[in-house]
C-alpha cells in the first residue's frame, strides 16, 4: 500500500489534471435546445439543488427477508473466470412493438426501429472518465469487466442520458460517437458534454421531441446526480436534473427507467402515458454494508422493480445491472441481483412476463 505522503502527491496531481482539463477550452460550443412542458421547467429546491418528486421516507411494499441469493440452474458460471449466464427458458413475448432491443451491459442498451433509426442509452464503453478512473484504480476502489461493443454501435441517431454517474455518462464515448447523432439530456445537463458542437435536446420531466418516427419523452426517477469532480472531496451538487426515458412508436411505448429507487413516480408515469409494452428495469445496486437503507432508497431491489412493473402495467419487463460487465456497486456477485429476481418474481407477480438478457443479447419484440 502506498504511504499517504505518496497518495497525497497522487492525489494533487490528478486534482490538476482534472482542473486542468476542465479549464480546456473547445472551439464549438454545443447547440442546445431547451424543451419543458407547458406549466414550465421542473422546479428546484428553495437551496437551489433538483430534488425528487416523492423525497422522505419509503415504506416498500415486498422484501425478501431471507435466502435471498439460492443457486439456480438457469445462471450457469464458469469457476476458472467466474463468468456467468443465464440459460433458462426466454421465450420473447409476440408484442409487435417494432422496437429492437440490444443490451450491452450494465445500463447500456442500443434501441432500433424497422426504417432505422437507431437509440443509444446510457452508453458506457469502459471504465470512468479519465483522471477519476486512474484515481479509483490507484485507492484500489471499483473495476468492471469492460463489455464488447460491435463498431456499428457508434452509427446511431440519437444518444440519452439518464443522469451523470459515471457508470452512466462517459465523455470518452461522446467523442467516440462524434457529432452526427443528436443528444437528450435531462434539464441543466447540457454544460456537462463536452463542447465539440454537438446537437443537444435538455429535456424537462414529462416534456418530450419528436425525432423522425419516435417521441423521446423525458420521465422522473427517484435518484440523485451529484457529478463528482474528485472523488469523496466535491461534486455539483445536485445542479442538473436526473431522470429515465420513454420512447412512443406509432402507438407503443418503450419505458427505461435510469437508476431509480422506487417511489409513486411510477404511478405518475403510468398515469401521463398509459400501459407500457417494454420496461427496462434496473435490480441492482440495492446492497451496501457500509450505507445500509441508504442505497435501496436510490436503487431499486429486484422485489422494488417487480412492483414497479405491476404498476407500470409493462407486458414484458427486462431487468438490467447485474452481469459480467456491470461495476458490482454493493452487490454480492456478479448475477446475485439476478438470483433475487427469480426467487422473488412468483412470489410479488407471477404473471409478470419476464425477458432476461445475457450482455450482448438482441431481441425484436
Amino acid at each position: 500500500m502506498a504511504s499517504s505522503r505518496t497518495f497525497s502527491v497522487l492525489f494533487l496531481f490528478v486534482l490538476l489534471a482534472a482542473l486542468l482539463s476542465g479549464c480546456s477550452v473547445l472551439s464549438q460550443p454545443n447547440n442546445v435546445e431547451v424543451i419543458t412542458p407547458a406549466s414550465g421547467p421542473v422546479a428546484r429546491a428553495s437551496d437551489g439543488k433538483y430534488e425528487n418528486l416523492y423525497p422522505g421516507k419509503k415504506s416498500y411494499p415486498v422484501t425478501c427477508q431471507q435466502d435471498c441469493y439460492p443457486r439456480v440452474s438457469d445462471i450457469t458460471c464458469d469457476d476458472s473466470t467466474g463468468l456467468c449466464q443465464f440459460t433458462g427458458s426466454n421465450a420473447a413475448p409476440a408484442l409487435s412493438t417494432g422496437f429492437t432491443v440490444s443490451w450491452l451491459g450494465h445500463a447500456s442498451f442500443l434501441v432500433s426501429l424497422p426504417d432505422g433509426t437507431r437509440m443509444l442509452i446510457d452508453p458506457v464503453s469502459g471504465q470512468f472518465d479519465w483522471p477519476i478512473d486512474w484515481l479509483h484504480a490507484l485507492a484500489g476502489g471499483i473495476t468492471r469487466q469492460e463489455p464488447v461493443w460491435p463498431d456499428s454501435v457508434t452509427d446511431v441517431d440519437a444518444v440519452l442520458y439518464s443522469h451523470l454517474h459515471y457508470d452512466h455518462f462517459n465523455k470518452a464515448d461522446i467523442d467516440r460517437l462524434g457529432n452526427a447523432p443528436q443528444y437528450f439530456v435531462h434539464q441543466s445537463t447540457a454544460d456537462y458534454l463536452p463542447q465539440r458542437g454537438l446537437d443537444v435536446k435538455e429535456v424537462s420531466w414529462f416534456s418530450g421531441y419528436q425525432l423522425g418516427p419516435v417521441s423521446i419523452n423525458a420521465v422522473p426517477a427517484h435518484h440523485f446526480n451529484s457529478r463528482y469532480w474528485v472523488p469523496y472531496i466535491y461534486n455539483d451538487d445536485e445542479q442538473a436534473l436526473w431522470g429515465g426515458w420513454l420512447l412512443e412508436y406509432k402507438g407503443h411505448t418503450l419505458f427505461f427507467a435510469g437508476d431509480t429507487g422506487y417511489s409513486k413516480h411510477f404511478g405518475d408515469i403510468k398515469q401521463q402515458y398509459g400501459t407500457i409494452d417494454i420496461c427496462l428495469l434496473p435490480i441492482a445496486s440495492y446492497y451496501h454494508a457500509e450505507y445500509g437503507a441508504w442505497y435501496r432508497y436510490v436503487h431499486t431491489t429486484p422485489e422494488d422493480a417487480l412492483v414497479a412493473a405491476q404498476e407500470l402495467e409493462c407486458k414484458v419487463m427486462i431487468p438490467w445491472g447485474y452481469g459480467n460487465a456491470s461495476w458490482q456497486m454493493g452487490d454480492h456477485s456478479s448475477h446475485s441481483a439476478l438470483r433475487r429476481l427469480l426467487k422473488m418474481h412468483p412470489r410479488v407477480n407471477a404473471s409478470q412476463s419476464l425477458l432476461i438478457l445475457n450482455e450482448g443479447d438482441t431481441v425484436s419484440l
